[in-house]
């Protein structure tokens, strides 16, 4: 295992997950922005770039950040997590909790997986 937890490596799992979804949701965006007839072009190629940004910066703290032990990784990793539980809960409350469940209990098992122990000794050591 190289020294990771299981808990690191299911948090960068997750975070991994999360920004291949992002990064998938930013091509399809792309795409049907560029074959389709978008209302605003300009708004449609700003979310797709902003998806594609936000995924591949989400690969990169799973794999350069989290799967490296480097403590910086952390946070953004709790910080999407934080962010995607109230996203989850607008999509419950929208009558989309099919879409809305899952995210939740992923942003929860990321959360989980961030603040465990084996994972903040694997970040931070003893000290």
């Amino acid at each position: 295992m190289n020294g990771r937890p299981l808990t690191l490596l299911i948090a960068a799992s997750v975070v991994a997950l999360e920004g291949l979804i992002a990064l998938g949701l930013g091509v399809f965006v792309a795409v049907e922005t560029l074959t389709g007839r978008p209302d605003d072009l300009t708004t449609a190629l700003a979310e797709a770039v902003f998806g594609l940004l936000i995924g591949a910066g989400l690969l990169w703290v799973a794999g350069g950040g989290l799967l490296r032990k480097e403590r910086w990784g952390r946070a953004p990793g709790v910080l999407t997590q934080i962010f995607m539980l109230p996203v989850g809960g607008t999509l419950i409350t929208s009558g989309q909790a099919q879409l809305g469940l899952p995210l939740i209990v992923v942003a929860l098992a990321g959360l989980v997986t961030l603040l465990a122990p084996p994972t903040t000794h694997a970040l931070y050591g003893d000290g």
